[in-house]
């Protein structure tokens, strides 16, 4: 009875030891501009879920593609209705991985340069892409901020000729996710 009872302790000690090793946020933000000289093309999204495994380096993004807003309600429509078409695929992911893991010391305050590869998926595309990243570690939790950019057609989302002066060829994307531990 005893061994059992040391056996459960130990078997819940290691499963909030690999908790710890888990950082979750629900209100990662993305954002983009898509924009030229002929107007501004902006939306924001505050409702991002994201995963950071610490120990194996593991990255994992969900976003609702509905949770991007614009300043123009119709800009949101078009944005929803005609070149992501939302209602079909409702959301976009990330799968990947830090692979300079051991460059990060996650139990010292400072930041970071990490390198993160894996799947993106957007508007039911998938391609593998490498996203340079800034990983600031501090008593708050842990911070990941990505900038880089995409291109539409590489996504198959087409952009009609008519707007095609409005819309940038490379969008340009800013990641910003604080983390804290999964409890």
């Amino acid at each position: 009875m005893i061994r059992f009872f040391l056996a459960a302790i130990l078997l819940l000690s290691l499963q909030s030891l690999s908790a710890q090793d888990i950082y979750f946020t629900r209100t990662g933000q993305i954002d983009f501009h898509a924009g030229t000289s002929v107007e501004d093309v902006d939306a924001v999204n505050n409702e991002v879920t994201s995963m950071v495994n610490i120990k194996t380096g593991d990255v994992v993004f969900n976003v609702l593609i509905k949770s991007f807003h614009f300043k123009r309600a119709l800009m949101e429509e078009h944005f929803n209705e005609n070149y992501l078409e939302s209602s079909k695929i409702p959301k976009s992911t990330f799968n990947g991985k830090i692979t300079n893991l051991s460059a990060i010391n996650f139990s010292k305050e400072g930041n970071y340069t990490a390198t993160v590869e894996g799947d993106f998926t957007l508007h039911g595309v998938a391609r593998k892409i490498t996203l340079p990243a800034t990983v600031t570690i501090s008593k708050e939790g842990i911070r990941g901020v990505s900038h880089y950019s995409i291109k539409p057609q590489d996504y198959d989302i087409a952009i009609p000729s008519l707007v095609a002066d409005k819309i940038a060829k490379e969008i340009s994307i800013t990641i910003d996710c604080r983390y804290e531990p999964r409890k």
